[in-house]
């Protein structure tokens, strides 16, 4: 198969992100009085978007709606002061990035992460690389795995599902890249385990960035 795209996720797969997300909701579960959790913790917290973030980091006690919206507010707060204190794009990834535009792949990142935040990461941590769109969440009813914003890159792109990789770190991109019926690749260095990017149906996994040029 010769495919002409790569729509990458952003935290746990060109980012590791997770100790400015950890430190931005501990501050905020500190601010009210709530227990605050390891860096462990939060692999398993993020990746459906920031209210689902908040719902689990909080107390089964304090999961009301008013208060998630209330820590929601806040958590952005604080996390656009530190969304690039620690944030670093992972070993290998600016290799990769170069070898793909070397082929003359299109690239696009598609994150559940606030889009604010996403764009802000890319262009600020990724900037020697051309991106065709830069999507974050912007509406709820689109969060991934909802292939919807999946589809809009390949019609933006004018490259069809079949001849687009999806990679991410996580069950909801396996499911994004199977349900726009893209090829579905697992970053083993990301915040999931293997058998849980096998389970919602990766077909390749790859230990390091540049093992995706096997595949091409």
């Amino acid at each position: 198969m010769s495919y002409k795209g790569i729509i990458f996720d952003l935290d746990g797969t060109l980012v590791n992100s997770l100790e400015d997300i950890a430190d931005s909701m501990n501050e905020v579960l500190q601010n009210y009085q709530c227990p605050v959790h390891d860096l462990q913790a939060y692999k398993l917290f993020i990746g459906n978007g920031i209210k689902n973030l908040i719902e689990r980091a909080l107390p089964v006690t304090n999961r009301n709606e008013a208060f998630i919206d209330k820590c929601c507010d806040s958590m952005i707060e604080v996390y656009r002061r530190n969304c690039i204190n620690k944030t670093k794009p992972y070993h290998g990834i600016a290799e990769l990035l170069d070898e793909l535009v070397s082929r003359s792949l299109k690239l696009a990142v598609l994150s559940n992460k606030a889009d604010e935040f996403t764009k802000k990461i890319v262009l600020t941590l990724l900037p020697g690389w051309s991106f065709e769109a830069i999507i974050g969440l912007s509406d709820e009813a689109h969060k991934k795995p909802n292939p919807f914003v999946a589809l809009q890159i390949c019609k933006k792109s004018g490259i069809s599902p079949g001849d687009m990789i999806y990679v991410g770190d996580s069950g909801i991109d396996m499911q994004t890249a199977n349900n726009a019926g893209m090829y579905a690749v697992g970053a083993l260095w990301g915040f999931q385990e293997k058998e849980e990017l096998l389970s919602k149906g990766a077909k390749y996994l790859l230990s390091s960035p540049t093992d995706l040029v096997n595949i091409l």
